[in-house]
């Protein structure tokens, strides 16, 4: 079932008592809808569940808020929540209101417009290393987050084969392969940890070489943290997406990665192979789920359209990882 489109008058009204003003629509958020407003002269994000649709799984923002809450005033910079509403949903939507954190954000071997410079961005990459090192080194329980149910790489597997199993088998031919040799080799869970889910530059506000802000933390869990680790490294090896960017080549490998982030969590990290192969795994069945959407559309986004042919690809680059 679609989503129900939003009114913008509803939400204005919804903000109404925290004297809300200049509240208008914010590119970005795929699971929630994104708005920017003022309060009291200072520029906030509203992030709203989409309405007529149950606000459960990447759709729960009081969820995310959560998450930030815990995460404030640790070594992982996040925005402040400053409120939030239960809505009553699925018709008046959840929705919090967190404040604005100023930075740039840029996946530098996939967006083909990014004009930070390549000095800049390799200082970004590393830093955003030792972000998630910090992430992984908190206790979920001493910051309340005990109660979480731990999500173990199996429950990882099983996740993306279930949207998988949505789409067009053609998209990602053998996929089903690939997840049986993830599961004959899969290693044994450490942690617990807090886990992104979808932690790469794309997701960090940036100025200059640091990390202000971790944001968009629609499918975080409690689980094995390299998980997010192989999602990084994965996202910071051009052979990935292939993509032609001005950065091609100037950045920190994946490698050098790994090892900014071992050294900031003080071990090593081990079968990350097996991590990177789990990671092209989720980027085949998640933009295979894009490009399933794309085609659907009244005019299907060109460049949206091409990563169909990334797809066998990725599958791959999986199985290379695992033997």
């Amino acid at each position: 079932m679609p989503a129900e489109p939003l009114r913008l008058d509803d939400l204005r009204a919804r903000l109404a008592p925290l004297g809300a003003d200049a509240v208008a629509p914010l590119a970005g958020g795929a699971s929630s809808l994104t708005y920017s407003a003022r309060i009291g002269g200072q520029r906030v994000v509203v992030k709203v569940a989409p309405p007529g649709l149950p606000p459960v799984l990447n759709r729960d923002v009081l969820r995310q808020a959560r998450l930030l809450r815990a995460l404030h005033g640790t070594q992982v910079p996040v925005p402040e929540v400053m409120w939030e509403d239960a809505g009553e949903p699925p018709d008046v939507p959840p929705l919090f209101v967190m404040a604005f954190t100023d930075g740039s954000s840029v996946e530098p071997l996939f967006d083909t417009d990014g004009e930070d410079p390549e000095a800049i961005v390799s200082e970004r990459m590393r830093d955003a290393a030792r972000t998630l090192a910090a992430l992984h080194d908190l206790d979920p329980a001493a910051i309340g987050l005990g109660d979480e149910p731990i999500v173990g790489p199996a429950a990882e597997i099983d996740r993306w084969c279930r949207l998988l199993q949505t789409v067009d088998p053609a998209l990602a031919p053998g996929w089903d392969d690939v997840a049986a040799m993830l599961r004959a080799r899969e290693p044994a869970a450490t942690g617990p940890a807090i886990v992104h889910g979808d932690f790469r530059l794309g997701n960090l506000l940036a100025r200059g070489g640091a990390v202000t802000a971790v944001i968009d933390w629609e499918i975080w869990t409690i689980g094995d943290p390299r998980v997010d680790v192989g999602w990084f490294l994965t996202n910071a090896d051009p052979e990935t997406y292939r993509r032609e960017t001005r950065y091609v080549g100037l950045l920190p490998s994946a490698r050098d990665l790994s090892e900014v982030y071992a050294e900031a969590r003080g071990r090593d990290v081990i079968d990350v192979e097996w991590f990177r192969a789990l990671a092209c795994f989720k980027s085949t069945a998640t933009w295979s789920l894009i490009v399933k959407h794309n085609r659907r559309r009244a005019e299907p986004d060109a460049d949206v359209g091409r990563m169909a042919t990334i797809l066998p690809h990725l599958l791959d680059r999986a199985r290379v990882l695992l033997t």
